[in-house]
């Protein structure tokens, strides 16, 4: 006897185990956490960087708000503490910001660079 048009398959089973990752999906999982990590690393150094900045600078307007007498005593003809002081904020900007970037151009860029590859 014939039969057109039907046929009989057994039932495919569903997997019950999860399949096991090859070798890419590893590197790519492992790549990824060392990313994570090193953007981690990023802003944490960031983050260390801008409440040094923000130490410097509130402590700068709190001494002009609360002791104008300390930052108006001259330490020599035209030269004031307040001054000073001032000049002092800005450096620390300036030395901060290079601490950002020799940390970027000798750490950083060169993991991420790795990374890539």
């Amino acid at each position: 006897m014939e039969t057109r048009g039907i046929e009989t398959r057994t039932p495919v089973e569903a997997p019950t185990a999860r399949p096991q990752p090859d070798t890419v999906d590893l590197e790519l999982d492992e790549r990824d956490l060392a990313l994570e990590r090193l953007a981690s690393r990023r802003n944490r150094v960031a983050l260390t960087l801008t409440v040094a900045m923000l130490a410097v600078y509130f402590a700068f307007v709190l001494l002009i708000a609360f002791d104008k007498e300390l930052l108006g005593r001259l330490l020599t003809d035209g030269l004031s503490l307040g001054i000073l002081l001032g000049v002092v904020v800005v450096f620390a900007t300036w030395v901060l910001t290079w601490i950002y970037v020799r940390w970027a151009n000798r750490t950083y860029e060169p993991e991420l660079e790795r990374l890539r590859r």
